[in-house]
């Protein structure tokens, strides 16, 4: 189920912009305008559709099917026993939507689209998960989402049991390799140290950031980065390391700053995430959560007419 929010958290509202993106995808679709419904089916013909599953999964935006009911006139949500976070089998029931048929068939292509790749996010990210079970590793997710559906997508990881990274670019600092270039190590420090005071004491924009995390590619990086004082960074991303630099940097912090966090990035696949996650890390940040799911096969079947 998804994750308390905490200071290196978030917990993702996903209504807001879901609806946003539900309007958006039936205007996309011309739902209000299918041309094959309106000439083949009697406009008070009723019927009742239920939404199945058709492989096992992990579920994620049950709550889609009664937010697409309600843009239609006369559907009505049929609930259903299951909730978001749940693992399902084949054949689960979701719920459903009863009225005219002609209206309900006119919003399944958004639902399935929607559903599915909200229960393919989090089916990817509960394997992730389930890989690093018994170690101190969090899954977490990055910006690398489909345009328009982060928050769905980023509320998915919640589903399953990922850890949700920054939202955007407006809620902490992540200062990049691009934002580092061409400093060396203890130049990078110093920007660091002074970034850190004024993010936290002038914030820009008047937003105080959830966090302060600088990128390293080498032990060089880090050992200088551990020699600023306690609580000027939160955590450093160890990027593209091999498992062997990961341990050493894990035993580095743990020598120097025990309460920084390490996160490990870069090409980080389910084969290779519990040897990573053995190595001591904190967070694991996994592009593929979001930027390669799978979709997950999802049905509305029509019950009765």
């Amino acid at each position: 189920m998804p994750v308390p929010n905490s200071p290196l958290s978030f917990k993702v509202d996903v209504a807001p912009s879901l609806a946003a993106v539900i309007d958006l995808a039936l205007a996309e679709d011309g739902a209000l305008q299918d041309i094959t419904s309106t000439l083949a089916l009697d406009p008070a013909k009723l019927g009742r559709a239920v939404v199945r599953t058709r492989e096992s999964m992990t579920l994620a935006g049950v709550g889609i099917i009664e937010l697409l009911a309600k843009r239609v006139p006369r559907v009505r949500v049929i609930e259903g026993a299951l909730c978001d976070g749940t693992r399902v089998e084949a054949g689960a029931v979701l719920g459903g939507v009863e009225g005219p048929l002609h209206s309900i068939l006119s919003i399944e292509r958004v639902l399935l689209n929607l559903l599915g790749l909200a229960c393919a996010t989090a089916s990817i990210t509960r394997s992730y998960v389930d890989a690093v079970d018994g170690t101190s590793a969090k899954i977490l997710d990055t910006r690398k989402t489909l345009p328009g559906l982060r928050m769905l997508q980023k509320y998915a990881v919640q589903c399953g049991g990922g850890v949700t990274h920054r939202l955007g670019l407006h809620d902490a600092v992540l200062l990049k390799d691009n934002h580092l270039a061409g400093l060396i190590p203890r130049e990078i420090a110093a920007m660091v140290s002074n970034l850190s005071t004024h993010a936290r004491t002038h914030p820009p924009f008047g937003l105080a950031p959830q966090f302060i995390c600088c990128e390293v590619d080498s032990l060089e990086q880090l050992d200088a980065l551990l020699q600023l004082p306690i609580g000027v960074l939160d955590i450093v991303l160890v990027d593209n390391f091999s498992v062997i630099d990961l341990r050493e940097a894990v035993a580095r912090r743990n020598q120097l700053q025990p309460s920084l966090q390490l996160e490990a990035s870069g090409g980080v696949r389910l084969e290779t995430v519990r040897a990573i996650a053995q190595t001591g890390v904190d967070r694991i940040s996994v592009g593929a959560l979001t930027h390669s799911v799978r979709w997950t096969d999802i049905g509305l079947d029509i019950d009765s007419v």
